[in-house]
């Protein structure tokens, strides 16, 4: 076990390197129950969790939440339950934060019957792991229910306000980050359907930032502490003025979402930076909200939406899982170079049930680790993680703690106390007691 220097930091500090904004400073100092300070004592100080949102979804654990045995009641995709059980231990070890599936048209596929139940229990089971969730999205134009397209647009309206107040409501305190809104620079025009769905003939007739402030004011309405995401694939200037737009129309939101799906091909550290920066200028927190890298060939570069590109078979290959790892490395240090990023969802621990098929999970469909599954876990636990370390104790009852943001424990011969490192509190105190 190393020993801590109150004056030396750990990992990453005196590297110089850009990720030194991540690393933050505090005195902790140890007290007894009656107040005096546990001075010259020998402690153990261990990180716990990182408050930084290390992201993927968790659509893999909605049949295993509820107890189920087949892969048939598992509308929104995923690994079947008794594979998904495989993978907890594997998820767990490398992510904090789940995204949940919303998408309406499985979430309701029949009107007035939503999957509430099943989603309130993943959530519920998530929590118990010390796992954060997300929901995602209240609002797509993508796999609305065909029962909407049946009803005027009046109502379709009020249907999506309804939608929204009643799963904010209804996930209030389980679930407290949405994607509230989803491809709005696309959804008045999008075509990519025999007929025209209900929520792009709204859009259409009421305007994106209508149907923007619909979604927005319906989800804060019903959760004042919810953060609440605007979430696009779309890295053009569209996005940018739409952005602009959304926030001169005084419509609140807490975060912007960024989608890289790079079945294409990694961006590399030059765009990818380029990208940061362009929306970082709103002054909110950048969330990654869906990222992906594949292990096998990349799609063809003249496709223009990924979804025209669903090969009968895309395997996963040697020289490609090797270039998966070594690119997932690079963006991740990238993106959390970048002091606006607040959160990082990787889309999918396993590339059975993958979106659109693709190879781009950490974990094989076998089971078996692909080798950017160890490489993401050694920067998020263990080169960005404060593993159980010696410290003493001065005078004061104080130790200096180095580490990224997150929950610590600090134990000490009369036990053990949490504290949670932030970048708003230099001097935090724990109490221990026998």
């Amino acid at each position: 076990m190393p020993s801590l220097d109150p004056v030396q930091s750990p990992r990453d500090v005196d590297s110089h390197s850009p990720l030194d904004h991540r690393v933050l400073r505090a005195d902790v100092t140890v007290r007894r129950s009656d107040g005096t300070p546990l001075a010259g004592t020998d402690v153990v100080v261990e990180q716990q969790r990182h408050a930084f949102a290390f992201g993927n979804i968790g659509f893999d654990f909605v049949g295993l939440a509820n107890g189920e045995t087949t892969a048939a009641g598992n509308v929104f995709g995923g690994a079947e339950p008794d594979a998904a059980a495989r993978l907890v231990d594997l998820w767990l070890d490398v992510f904090n934060t789940a995204t949940l599936p919303f998408y309406w048209q499985g979430f309701e596929p029949v009107r007035g019957e939503p999957q509430t139940e099943r989603l309130l229990a993943t959530a519920r089971w998530l929590q118990e792991r010390g796992v954060a969730t997300k929901g995602h999205p209240l609002v797509w134009h993508t796999l609305a229910p065909t029962w909407l397209d049946e009803l005027p647009d009046a109502e379709v309206e009020e249907a999506v306000r309804a939608r929204v107040r009643r799963e904010v409501s209804a996930f209030e305190g389980l679930v407290p980050t949405w994607d509230v809104i989803n491809e709005v620079v696309i959804m008045p025009v999008f075509d990519n359907e025999e007929t025209t769905n209900a929520v792009t003939r709204l859009c259409r007739s009421r305007g994106r930032l209508a149907t923007i402030r619909l979604a927005f004011d319906e989800a804060r309405r019903a959760d004042q502490r919810a953060t609440l995401v605007l979430n696009d694939f779309d890295m053009s200037t569209a996005y940018e003025c739409l952005i602009e737009g959304v926030l001169e129309a005084g419509i609140a939101i807490d975060a912007i979402g960024l989608q890289s799906h790079m079945h294409q091909g990694y961006w590399g550290e030059d765009r990818t930076l380029a990208v940061l920066d362009r929306f970082a200028r709103y002054g909110l927190p950048l969330h990654l909200s869906e990222t992906t890298l594949v292990s096998g060939d990349t799609m063809p570069a003249h496709i223009e939406d990924l979804n025209d590109f669903q090969p009968e078979h895309w395997p996963s290959t040697a020289e490609g899982e090797e270039r998966q790892a070594h690119e997932i490395v690079r963006h991740y240090r990238t993106l959390l170079s970048h002091p606006s990023v607040a959160a990082v969802t990787y889309w999918g621990i396993t590339d059975a049930g993958a979106w659109l098929g693709a190879p781009s999970g950490l974990v094989r469909a076998d089971g078996t680790l692909k080798p950017a599954y160890d490489a993401l876990r050694r920067l998020v636990k263990e080169e960005w993680w404060l593993a159980p370390t010696y410290a003493r104790t001065d005078e004061r009852g104080s130790v200096v703690l180095h580490g990224w943001a997150g929950t610590y424990s600090v134990t000490t011969p009369d036990g053990t106390a949490t504290v949670e490192l932030s970048a708003d509190r230099p001097d935090l105190e724990v109490v221990v007691d026998r």
